[in-house]
């Protein structure tokens, strides 16, 4: 059975409240204590309630003023190391969730862009683009030139990398020799097939938009799927303004 979650706020009923501290005090201590042992570092806790005259601390008085003052004896840079306030939390938080929220708003407009070149392959205009626009998709357009670039040159090496272990390969006999050059251009017509076929098998989908279009089926998107419509004429680009480096 899932714990249910609890609202972390504070307990207006007195008896609710004690009890929460009593439960929860006793949780930290052992996870002090815990940590102490497990990883064999000196700690201390001190805590005060209005339930108790005294503070009560952990492992005893004694180490508790042994761990402060070894603290007291550090210099002021060593103490606040990797020391935060609420406001110092908050601030990190903050930091993290826009550097989350940039790295969303990217991946966005790379998918956006995508698209537009996609459409664009089928005959869409360009019409309603802004500058900006235009610029953020002829970084794709390089971007992807470059991709197919690199992909022919890894097709390209393994086709050379066949052929040479091919031409390779001890002949059995040297007397069929003649046979052996009749074999050779199978041999050739065989890599070629092979190579062709990856080149098919991994080939990006976004390939099928240059089939040649049917009649009915403007984007050859799929069987009966209707092209999604995208800004062009006065339509204005639901994008946000933002730059790819």
């Amino acid at each position: 059975m899932t714990r249910k979650k609890v609202t972390l706020t504070y307990i207006a009923n007195d008896g609710a409240r004690k009890a929460a501290f009593k439960k929860r005090k006793k949780g930290l201590m052992k996870k002090v204590s815990e940590l102490s042992t497990l990883c064999g570092i000196e700690a201390c806790a001190i805590i005060y309630s209005r339930y108790q005259a005294e503070p009560e601390v952990w492992p005893s008085t004694l180490g508790t003023r042994r761990a402060i003052a070894r603290f007291k004896n550090m210099s002021e840079m060593d103490q606040a190391k990797r020391m935060v306030n609420q406001q110092g939390f908050i601030r990190q938080r903050i930091v993290k969730a826009e550097e989350q929220l940039k790295k969303q708003l990217r991946e966005n407009r790379e998918m956006e862009i995508c698209q537009v070149m996609y459409r664009a392959l089928v005959g869409q205009p360009l019409q309603g683009l802004t500058i900006l626009d235009l610029n953020d998709l002829g970084w794709m357009l390089e971007k992807t030139g470059k991709e197919i670039e690199e992909r022919i040159k890894k097709l390209k090496n393994t086709a050379l990398g066949s052929e040479q272990a091919v031409s390779a390969e001890p002949t059995a006999d040297k007397g069929s020799e003649g046979d052996n050059s009749e074999a050779a251009p199978k041999n050739n017509s065989a890599l070629d097939d092979v190579v062709a076929a990856e080149a098919m098998q991994n080939r990006p989908w976004y390939m099928e938009f240059l089939k040649p279009c049917k009649e009915g089926n403007t984007a050859n998107l799929g069987q009966n799927e209707p092209l999604p419509s995208y800004p062009c004429g006065n339509l204005t680009p639901p994008w946000s303004n933002f730059y790819f480096p």
